[in-house]
């Protein structure tokens, strides 16, 4: 067993660097009147880093954060980062929990009590999940892969044994969205007979579209597919350079503090149900923390790469095959755009297909107790 503890502490010198970088900034200007159209708002972003540098409390969210049981694992040489909670109850079911870009293992927090002790939040004992939460390859306190080729279906492969070999569990659920979705897509691909069921929040229509001749599509599906094609002119420029030349963006944003929060802040207020105020979804911790992750493990650069690896190696993404692990489908209005049940059931056995009321891409921390009940409903007749 290669598992050890780990405790997050980010050494002092950091956080001193981080606070002298913040005072430096060099400000860019702005059209008058602009808000966001242009991108990131200079008055939100100023009031943003002000907080960064002279109130928020890293050491405050680091103890919150320790709270939970944090462990490493080696698998082949690679580090993985994970949480691991156990359920109370007389039969907890495992659960492997992934997040996507550009968030981290933080955006799950709030969701992890909430599943291992479901008695203590309004459920059923008999619900409670054993939560593992790792974070990404490249992502938080994982090792950033040195060589190509990390791609969600080489993710999979180090959850799946991370989950049998090194903790135990020869059956388990899943949760993910976002590129943590990919990695969930790919485990049911690659390890059908250890998975009870997948439970997503989002579809990657990249690859659902894939090999499906536009004869066979539902009026629906075209629909969808060309607002989706309409949101990537519009909203996919990240995509385009974090997939061709990531490591171009790289250098500034590993260089400059305010670079990254405003790369990684302007999607939060774009994907999220906040009707153009992110503080309504997001206290100013809750985005600095997870900035300050991605700031102090040096990891947007090793985090953004899986969009280069995604593009340049389809092949390894089974492109075209159909998972047939029951799944379950939890759609939250303000997410990225939300595809018709008949395109997710081209790639997926859905078993389940909740559209619920509120909430967007990142529904665990936007609408953790919705959330949770769906996965509860989903999971429940397959313990």
């Amino acid at each position: 067993m290669s598992v050890q503890p780990f405790k997050v502490e980010i050494p002092q010198a950091i956080l001193d660097d981080l606070r002298d970088r913040l005072a430096n900034t060099r400000w860019t200007d702005q059209i008058q009147d602009a808000g966001w159209a242009y991108g990131a708002n200079l008055a939100d972003m100023k009031a943003l880093i002000n907080y960064w540098q002279t109130q928020f409390d890293w050491r405050a969210q680091e103890k919150a954060i320790n709270s939970f049981a944090h462990f490493r694992a080696e698998i082949d040489g690679f580090g993985i980062h994970f949480i691991h909670a156990r359920g109370k109850g007389a039969n907890p079911i495992p659960i492997i929990i992934t997040h996507g870009w550009p968030s981290s293992f933080f955006q799950m927090l709030k969701i992890i009590p909430l599943l291992t002790d479901p008695q203590s939040y309004g459920g059923e004992a008999g619900d409670a999940f054993d939560v593992v939460v790792p974070s990404l390859p490249g992502y938080g306190f994982s090792d950033r892969p040195s060589e190509q080729g990390m791609t969600v279906s080489s993710m999979a492969d180090l959850f799946g044994r991370l989950m049998a070999a090194e903790l135990g569990y020869s059956r388990f659920a899943a949760h993910g969205g976002d590129i943590g979705g990919g990695v969930i897509q790919q485990l049911g691909l690659m390890h059908p007979d250890s998975l009870i069921g997948i439970h997503l929040t989002d579809v990657p229509y990249y690859l659902q579209a894939a090999g499906a001749p536009s004869a066979d599509l539902s009026e629906a599906e075209r629909k969808f597919l060309a607002k989706a094609e309409k949101w990537g002119m519009e909203e996919g420029a990240y995509a385009m350079i974090q997939s061709t030349k990531p490591q171009t963006l790289a250098y500034g944003l590993n260089d400059s503090p305010v670079g990254l929060a405003a790369w990684i802040v302007e999607k939060f207020r774009t994907w999220s149900d906040c009707d153009g105020d992110v503080e309504r979804c997001f206290t100013k911790d809750e985005l600095l923390t997870n900035l300050t992750i991605y700031w102090a493990t040096q990891t947007i650069n090793s985090a953004m790469r899986i969009y280069y690896e995604s593009r340049h190696n389809p092949s390894s993404s089974n492109v075209g095959k159909r998972v047939e692990v029951p799944t379950a489908l939890a759609l939250h209005p303000k997410d990225i755009e939300l595809p018709p049940r008949e395109f997710a059931e081209r790639s997926f056995n859905v078993q389940r297909w909740t559209e619920m009321p509120d909430g967007g891409h990142f529904a665990a921390m936007e609408a953790p107790d919705l959330l949770v009940q769906d996965i509860r409903a989903f999971f429940r007749p397959l313990r």
